[in-house]
């Protein structure tokens, strides 16, 4: 898990519906994935109407308008077992069971504000061998794609941003599932201020209301990141945060479904069947890792998950 609190936000945000309870394969939620933030190649787009095929970020900052920005999402990974060099459902090699699925690698890019900077990721595939007869092979379909920046004065000292990532992978056809492999998913833009200070579009300043209403964001919502009072971050996210959003101190570690609460996701995973708990050990490696971390929790840390009610010191320190 980062250290870096910023980071910890934009990596829930990365990975949110990445799998959903029950982290399993067989579960009906985990046959449509990636649901997130994506921005689909411009050929699908084109014939669905539906699924974007570019993101728009849009936020205020005062001051200096020196900002880098990173642009980061996910990429699908197709997971085939093998053996004998013919693709299988799954297979046991080692004492572990190993599924076909889909898995994902994390991609990011940073350029500075008012540059340009494609995303030309080629095909590829990782072939890990199991033994004599068996083997695992990663494949991934190539991605092509621009990021633009630019910075537009509203008035002395105020500047409107804009970020737009679009996806031209060259799409062949097929249907949502075959376009989700040249999709960016969870998708979001991490913008970070060198000089001046964003302004919070949720709740701006009076002098501010009429610019921050003119912003234009499609497909992400930005919001100041960090602690209270900071504002030399913004995270435009695709899911909707408030301002300075904090990762429960509490919580054990990701879950990928930050919209639940984290007590009741432990609970449901403490009360699977061993067979159930067998699919999802098999499912994913980030699966895996749930599992037995949750196996691992001690009571006083299982008990800290009954919450806290944040607000009476909130109140005491007024």
């Amino acid at each position: 898990m980062s250290a870096d609190p910023i980071r910890r936000i934009a990596d829930a945000v990365l990975y949110e519906g990445y799998v959903l309870w029950p982290y399993r394969r067989s579960a009906l939620k985990n046959q449509r994935r990636w649901t997130f933030g994506g921005v689909y190649p411009a050929a699908h787009a084109a014939r669905r109407g539906d699924d974007p095929c570019e993101l728009r970020a849009e936020c205020l900052v005062e001051g200096d308008p020196d900002v880098r920005v990173a642009v980061r999402f996910l990429h699908v990974v197709h997971r085939q077992p093998t053996h004998a060099g013919e693709p299988v459902d799954e297979l046991c090699a080692g004492g572990e069971r190993h599924l076909a699925w889909d898995e994902a690698v994390e991609r990011e890019l940073e350029l500075d504000l008012g540059a340009a900077c494609a995303i030309a990721v080629p095909a590829g595939s990782e072939r890990e061998p199991l033994g004599d007869e068996d083997a695992i092979v990663r494949s991934w379909r190539a991605l092509s794609g621009e990021v633009r920046t630019d910075a537009a004065e509203l008035s002395p000292g105020v500047h409107r941003i804009t970020v737009r990532v679009r996806n031209e992978s060259a799409f062949d056809g097929g249907d949502r599932e075959a376009a989700l492999l040249q999709t960016f998913c969870s998708t979001h833009v991490v913008l970070r201020a060198r000089g001046g200070a964003f302004v919070s579009l949720t709740d701006p300043p009076p002098e501010h209301a009429a610019a921050a209403a003119g912003c234009e964001n499609a497909g992400v919502w930005p919001v100041l990141v960090g602690e209270a009072g900071d504002r030399s971050t913004v995270l435009a996210s695709p899911i909707i945060l408030e301002d300075h959003p904090q990762i429960a101190p509490e919580s054990p570690g990701d879950l990928f479904d930050g919209g639940e609460i984290d007590q009741m996701l432990v609970l449901n995973i403490l009360s699977l069947t061993e067979e159930e708990r067998r699919e999802m050990r098999d499912a994913d490696p980030r699966t895996r890792e749930i599992l037995e971390r949750t196996e691992a929790l001690s009571e006083e840390e299982l008990m800290r998950l009954h919450g806290a009610i944040r607000e009476f010191g909130m109140a005491r320190g007024r």
